[in-house]
C-alpha cells in the first residue's frame, strides 16, 4: 500500500502563533522591533535558520549562528501553546491510519520540536516515522530528505501532502504524486489539490 507522508507546519498544524511569538522574543532580545503574524507566516517553510535570516533581515539585522540556538530555546518549550491542528486533520489522519496506510512526517522543522507538538496535540500515534530538518543533512526541497522518510517507513511508493513548493518539489524529485493543501502558508502546484482536510482520505484512497 502506498504510504502517505505529510509536511507539518501549514499542512497538519497552524503553528504560526507560537513561531511568531518565539521569533519576536529573539528579535526583542536583540533590540529589534516585532513582526506581525502575517509577515511571519510568509517566512515559514524552509526551517528555523531561514526563518531567522528572513526575520532579522525584515528588521534591518543579520541573523548570527547564536540566534538559532536562542530561537530553539525560546520555541521548543512553547511550541504547542497556541498551535492547533487544522480543522478535519485529526479525523483525516485517523481514517487513513485505520485504513492501513503507513503514515510519516517530513518537515524542515527540528525533529524534537516536531515530535513534541505531535505528542502534545494527540497526533503522534498515527505516525511511525518523523523526519525533521535536523534528522539528516538534506532538507526539502531536496528529495533526499523525503527519501529518508520513505526508507524509515520501508516503502518506495508514497504520496506527499504539503502546503509549500518545497513539498511538491521533493515529491517530484522522486517521481511521486503530491497533494497541495490550500489552507496552508505557501503557494504551489501539486499533482492534486484539496481545499479541506475532509477531502484528503477519499482523494488518497481513490488514487490510481
Amino acid at each position: 500500500m502506498r504510504a502517505v507522508v505529510f509536511d507539518l507546519d501549514g499542512t497538519l498544524i497552524d503553528s504560526c502563533p507560537d513561531i511568531c511569538a518565539a521569533l519576536n522574543r529573539v528579535l526583542a532580545a536583540n533590540a529589534l522591533a516585532p513582526l506581525s503574524a502575517d509577515s511571519v507566516r510568509e517566512m515559514i517553510g524552509d526551517g528555523a535558520q531561514a526563518l531567522l535570516a528572513r526575520g532579522f533581515a525584515a528588521r534591518g539585522g543579520v541573523a548570527q549562528p547564536r540566534h538559532l540556538s536562542a530561537f530553539i530555546a525560546e520555541y521548543e518549550p512553547h511550541s504547542a501553546e497556541r498551535t492547533r491542528p487544522y480543522p478535519g486533520i485529526p479525523a483525516a489522519l485517523a481514517a487513513l491510519h485505520q485504513a492501513g496506510y503507513p503514515l510519516g512526517v517530513c518537515t524542515n522543522k527540528p525533529e524534537r520540536a516536531a515530535r513534541h507538538i505531535l505528542a502534545a496535540l494527540g497526533l503522534a500515534d498515527h505516525f511511525s516515522v518523523v523526519t525533521g530538518g535536523d534528522s539528516t543533512r538534506f532538507r526539502k526541497p531536496d528529495p533526499r530528505h523525503l527519501a529518508v522518510t520513505l526508507a524509515g517507513l520501508g516503502v518506495a511508493e508514497a504520496v506527499m501532502v504539503g502546503d509549500h513548493a518545497n513539498d511538491m518539489q521533493a515529491a517530484a524529485g522522486l517521481s511521486l504524486p503530491s497533494v497541495f493543501v490550500r489552507w496552508g502558508y505557501g503557494q504551489a502546484q501539486g499533482t492534486y489539490s484539496v481545499d479541506t482536510a475532509d477531502a484528503l482520505p477519499g482523494l488518497i484512497m481513490n488514487m490510481a
